[in-house]
């Protein structure tokens, strides 16, 4: 890891952040300006756009851009499970 103007550089770091991957990203966040004084979320969803400056990620509760630089962690993640029907009660 270097320093490039205070931001991490990691050169191809998490190749597999393309556009189409279901991906849970944790980054850091303000902990000043957070709810619950959390320092690091997630962000579980499909990824819409990539460079190498930031993901966005299509989550349920709608689009979420993340810088790069604040990515701590990147896992690629299966679909989501298929949702059965509900039971009829007799």
């Amino acid at each position: 890891m270097t320093d490039h103007e205070g931001d991490r550089v990691r050169a191809g770091w998490a190749p597999f952040l393309q556009v189409g991957t279901r991906v849970v990203l944790r980054y850091a966040i303000d902990r000043k300006t957070s709810p619950h004084g959390e320092s690091m979320t997630d962000a579980l969803g499909t990824i819409l756009a990539a460079d190498e400056t930031e993901v966005e990620v299509m989550t349920r509760r709608g689009q979420v851009r993340v810088p790069r630089v604040l990515v701590i962690a990147a896992k690629e993640v299966p679909p989501p499970p298929v949702r059965r029907p509900r039971r009829e009660m007799p």
